[in-house]
């Protein structure tokens, strides 16, 4: 791993990754973890893939939360038909983020679709070479519902050209993340840049692991890696006897997910179904966990004096990161 603390100091306080960083992040192929390795990706199993995203959050919350929604995104290079995603990660630099949002419509018309939006939080959307985005499917101005009655929708990617961003990200932290919102107009889209996402073209074990779970810990890992920061820097301000309950919970949290991944592994391994079971007991852990650290970092800010509050420290920047990334509805209960 590179000097963490020259590459915070990087980062401290920045509105967008400037050039050393995104090329930083492209050399190590992070964008590419969950990429497969014949379209130049790393193709990284599940257990190492968390590992590597929990060590970049706890350089920087910001660079942690890109990494892996990018990551993420590019994901979907699965989904695509092999040609076109080799075509499309032929280029390292290759960056998919969208929104998870069904916002907007996808007028068909033989092999094409027109597709007219809006959506929000695209994560990274000024470094974002392609978008992703959900769209309800209609023909002649009608949606198309299926047998069910819900809304008939695909997935699709577009060049960055064929987008418009909306600056509207003024968050008070993971500001770097610059996750704005980004609208369509009448952009036409041959089929095969459309995908869905449980229908795989590779064959690897990461595809199987069911959506929920792999959500969860990739966000997960990003919260605790974030604690870890604000731990080590605390305690170069104060010793608290909280921060001894945080760092506990911190390594019982990693090496929990450690445990999950490897079980979901070896389950996926053996030809084995992930229960409907486990899939809530790693959620509940999840929100378990992302409460529980909340509650200690609350006990822990007000200890650290004016030196906390201060913008341009780098415990304020966790601060202000760890709270942004916890509006996040994953782990946020509802009332």
């Amino acid at each position: 791993m590179h000097n963490i603390n020259l590459l915070r100091k990087e980062l401290l306080n920045n509105q967008f990754f400037n050039e050393s960083i995104l090329e930083l992040i492209n050399n190590e192929k992070w964008l590419q973890i969950w990429v497969p390795k014949e379209y130049g990706g790393l193709g990284l199993n599940f257990n190492e893939g968390l590992k590597k995203l929990l060590k970049i959050a706890q350089i920087d919350g910001s660079l942690g939360w890109f990494v892996t929604l990018c990551s993420g995104a590019n994901y979907f290079s699965r989904n695509l038909k092999p040609s076109i995603a080799k075509e499309l990660f032929y280029n390292k630099k290759t960056c998919f983020g969208g929104s998870g949002m069904l916002g907007g419509t996808a007028e068909v018309n033989g092999d094409y679709y027109t597709i007219n939006g809006l959506w929000h939080y695209a994560t990274g959307a000024p470094y974002l070479t392609h978008y992703t985005l959900n769209a309800k499917i209609t023909k002649q101005g009608k949606e198309i519902i299926d047998e069910d009655g819900n809304n008939v929708f695909l997935s699709f990617i577009l060049d960055k050209s064929q987008v418009t961003p909306i600056s509207t990200w003024k968050s008070m932290g993971m500001v770097a993340t610059a996750s704005h919102s980004f609208e369509v107009n009448n952009q036409k889209i041959n089929k095969d840049y459309s995908f869905i996402y449980n229908n795989f073209y590779s064959k690897d074990l990461i595809e199987k692991v069911p959506f929920s779970i792999f959500a969860d810990l990739t966000l997960l890992v990003n919260y605790i890696g974030m604690a870890n920061h604000f731990l080590e820097k605390s305690l170069e301000i104060i010793n608290y006897q909280v921060q001894i309950k945080l760092k506990k919970l911190i390594e019982n949290s990693t090496f929990q997910i450690d445990k999950y991944a490897s079980i979901i592994e070896n389950k996926l391994l053996n030809n084995r179904k992930i229960s409907k079971e486990l899939e809530n007991e790693i959620h509940t852990f999840g929100e378990i966990t992302v409460e529980t650290i909340t509650k200690y970092i609350i006990d822990i800010y007000p200890h650290l004096g004016i030196k906390a509050s201060k913008i341009n420290d780098e415990i304020n920047q966790i601060f202000r990161d760890y709270f942004t990334a916890t509006q996040h509805k994953n782990f946020r209960k509802t009332i």
